[in-house]
């Protein structure tokens, strides 16, 4: 079986659309994949729309936390996009996005750089505006040549003379926010209507096996079982 289960699509910072990278992902003989853009859950719906036959999909996101002044990322799957506190959570960290990108082009302007907030934001187009669509403007400007050179200490790197910090969460806080927004409780039985309704399921009375931890979202997911599906629908239960 090939997975991967970390991609991202233009609902953050990625070059292809959910749909594009559901496809693409079939055609490189994947036969599941998980998408998990920044902070955002915007692709799903798009994404499980497009799924080619043969493939699950992995519902997530990528969470941006901090710990003792380090910035990390935590990767996260099915869990209920709707939950009220995670929702909440994700929102600030994506609405402090914006003036932070901002604070970058003013930067970038004090150190001679051409870049405007209008050239960043048409980049981004309608995914999580990130340090990626600021370096994407510097390399179209000729500043650096590729992206990868714009995160040096001179530009964009953590500390460099253009970064800006930005809201992330505590990872502990993450992961309490992860488990109470997991699709199953704690003793499950089925999952939510709504999670039929994502995976497009009928429910089913199937519960997993003993061992499994159907209330961390983070650590485990199921199979497919009849060919096309979303990864936590009933049936086949499995984890990797």
């Amino acid at each position: 079986m090939r997975i991967d289960l970390h991609t991202h699509s233009t609902a953050s910072d990625g070059t292809d659309t959910p749909a594009q990278l559901v496809r693409k992902a079939a055609t490189a003989g994947l036969d599941v994949v998980a998408l998990t853009d920044h902070d955002t859950t915007r692709g799903h719906a798009e994404a499980v729309a497009a799924l080619p036959e043969g493939l699950t999909l992995v519902t997530g996101a990528e969470l941006s936390c901090r710990v003792d002044g380090i910035s990390m990322h935590m990767l996260a799957y099915l869990f209920d996009p709707e939950e009220p506190a995670l929702l909440a959570e994700r929102e600030l960290v994506r609405d402090d996005r914006v003036p932070r990108a901002k604070g970058m082009v003013a930067k970038l302007n004090a150190l001679g750089v051409p870049v405007t907030w209008e050239q960043v934001a048409r980049i981004a187009g309608d995914g999580s505006v990130g340090r990626p669509h600021v370096a994407t403007a510097l390399v179209e400007l000729g500043v650096v040549p590729t992206v990868s050179d714009a995160f040096t200490e001179d530009w964009l790197a953590d500390g460099g003379r253009a970064f800006v910090e930005k809201h992330e969460t505590d990872p502990f806080e993450a992961l309490r926010l992860i488990k109470a927004a997991a699709v199953w409780p704690s003793s499950p039985t089925r999952p939510p209507p709504s999670a039929d309704a994502r995976c497009r399921r009928p429910p089913s009375p199937t519960s997993p096996p003993p061992g499994s931890t159907a209330s961390r979202s983070t650590t485990w997911t199921t199979t497919r079982t009849r060919g096309r599906g979303c990864a936590g629908s009933p049936g086949s239960w499995g984890s990797w």
